[in-house]
């Protein structure tokens, strides 16, 4: 029910001009039936897993649109197209408070570096394709227990590393053909709410963050945190999760996070290492509700995919680390009426903020 629910709160909001985003990017929507589901199965309470999926909804468009300009100015051929996904925007208010405390460090401004300007400096240790290699060895490598099992599976080590140099030089080559194919669907959905709505003009389509990750500053960045995360999961204090599959959801962290930092790699590391340090925390949090929901749906259906094996717990990095998830799930579940309260109240705010902007840019154009 999720998907026309919030579909008809996309409709109010156009029609109030308190977003000037259209989602259709119904596949993402999974993202809002998470918090949903989980504040419904932690307070076996429907209408509240309801409410947290809306409100994150509801910020998530916001957010969409206040980050539209600097997305669509950054990345080539988005015009029009804005990134409503609660995953990636989740992190951006880390970037833009870690950016400008960074911009405020003496000298830090010449470390200005591209993955554009890694090829340039570095010539081919500088390469995507070259560091995914290093990369994908190097996990390889800390996989075996001893020297020995290191030298028996040195083909394994090196195949490992191929395979990482290979996605790293695929994935931009393949997202390129990605955005061709969807360009003309962003292009007719305009078109359509163009004719069924007054003054549509400056709409932006809500389209999947997956148009973008093909970036090079995307990729060498999250294959830079891929082993860094995987060592301080182990190391940090009070952390109690392992991202193994969500590691795969990495690349999805910084598609709204580059615009900030205007693609720099060293920025856009500290602040990928910074949120993913906090969200480690955020899932070891999340991780009792989370399996609570995991054991109830495999009770009423015996999915075999949502098992979680006796004295372990779930979690997933790709949406449980978010900063939306995190605070919404706190508010509705610990603190139910007040916290709701001052969700909507927030809420409210943002989205009146959002409408007095976009008239104002409405008569301005």
């Amino acid at each position: 029910f999720i998907i026309p629910v919030c579909l008809a709160v996309n409709i109010v909001m156009l029609l109030t001009k308190t977003t000037k985003t259209v989602n259709i990017d119904l596949w993402n929507y999974w993202h809002f039936a998470f918090i949903g589901a989980v504040v419904y199965f932690a307070s076996d309470n429907i209408w509240w897993g309801f409410f947290a999926a809306i409100i994150c909804y509801i910020i998530t468009l916001i957010m969409a649109d206040l980050t539209s300009k600097q997305f669509q100015t950054y990345y080539e051929k988005m015009d029009g197209i804005s990134i409503p996904q609660p995953f990636c925007q989740g992190f951006v208010p880390f970037a833009v408070v870690i950016n400008k405390a960074l911009d405020k460090i003496p000298g830090f401004e010449k470390l200005n570096i591209d993955a554009e300007g890694m090829k340039k400096k570095f010539g081919i240790m500088g390469e995507p394709l070259f560091l995914g290699v290093i990369v994908g060895c190097g996990i390889g490598a800390l996989a075996c227990e001893n020297t020995q099992e290191l030298v028996n599976n040195i083909p394994s080590i090196l195949g490992l590393g191929i395979k990482m140099g290979a996605v790293m030089e695929l994935i931009p080559r393949i997202t390129s053909l990605f955005i061709e194919g969807l360009r003309p669907i962003s292009d007719a959905t305009r078109e359509l709410i163009a004719r069924k709505f007054k003054n549509a003009a400056g709409l932006n389509i809500g389209m999947s963050p997956a148009l973008v990750i093909g970036h090079p500053t995307t990729l060498v960045v999250s294959l830079l945190l891929i082993p860094v995360t995987l060592f301080l999961s182990v190391v940090l204090p009070g952390n109690q999760f392992l991202p193994l599959a969500s590691l795969a959801g990495m690349f999805y962290l910084f598609p709204a996070v580059l615009p900030v930092t205007k693609g720099n790699v060293l920025k856009t590391f500290i602040i990928g290492l910074v949120a993913l340090i906090v969200g480690l925390y955020f899932v070891t949090d999340l991780a009792p509700f989370f399996t609570q929901a995991a054991q109830d749906v495999f009770a009423k259906t015996g999915d075999s995919a949502v098992k979680i094996p006796e004295g372990f717990q779930g979690g997933a990095l790709d949406f449980a680390s978010s900063l939306f998830s995190w605070i919404i799930f706190h508010l509705v579940y610990n603190f139910k009426i007040v916290g709701s309260a001052v969700l909507v109240i927030c809420t409210l705010a943002l989205a009146i903020f959002n409408r007095r902007r976009i008239i104002k840019e409405s008569r301005q154009g």
